[in-house]
């Protein structure tokens, strides 16, 4: 017994052409910086995230970036890194950083796309947002502490990392 699959033609195919029918059924509004690269600014319950989604065709990768829209203190620097790896670690799937040279803090995840089959897309970009969207969300709270803060009190930091169930 065999099965067969109808590959997608690794060297034609780009999902960004999926993420635009994705963004489209939305009416968000977003712009193709390049050929490799779909950037959109989305509005959640706490701030406007900034989303990403760039195709590397050399690794058949698709790499996503949901980012907020502020920095990080520069003074709140090596508090962020505790709490980066902390968050991270109680992720499955996808994590956060903080990139030394924007210290805006992001959520990012990449997905391999060799071999894919023709069914796949739409739902599965749907997953990748509202994945991260809601850890974006869910985070919020302590990041814009980080942000805003000179000296962000360790008790206000431990409540905002605090799983809670529903919301005030």
């Amino acid at each position: 017994m065999s099965i067969s699959f109808d590959y997608l033609d690794e060297d034609e195919f780009n999902p960004l052409d999926r993420v635009e029918d994705v963004l489209s059924s939305h009416n968000w509004i977003f712009e193709r910086v390049t050929d490799e690269e779909i950037m959109v600014q989305v509005k959640g319950k706490h701030c406007d995230y900034n989303l990403y989604f760039i195709w590397q065709h050399d690794f058949n990768a698709l790499q996503f970036c949901a980012q907020y829209n502020f920095e990080i203190n520069p003074h709140q620097w090596n508090k962020a890194a505790a709490i980066v790896m902390e968050i991270n670690e109680k992720l499955w799937m996808g994590h956060f950083e903080i990139p030394a040279k924007s210290k805006i803090p992001c959520f990012r995840q990449t997905c391999l796309y060799r071999g894919v089959q023709h069914a796949y897309g739409a739902p599965n970009l749907e997953d990748l947002i509202d994945i991260a969207m809601a850890q974006c969300e869910k985070y919020y709270a302590a990041f814009h502490l980080l942000s805003h803060a000179n000296d962000a009190q360790e008790d206000s930091i431990v409540l905002a990392l605090m799983d809670t169930a529903g919301e005030s």
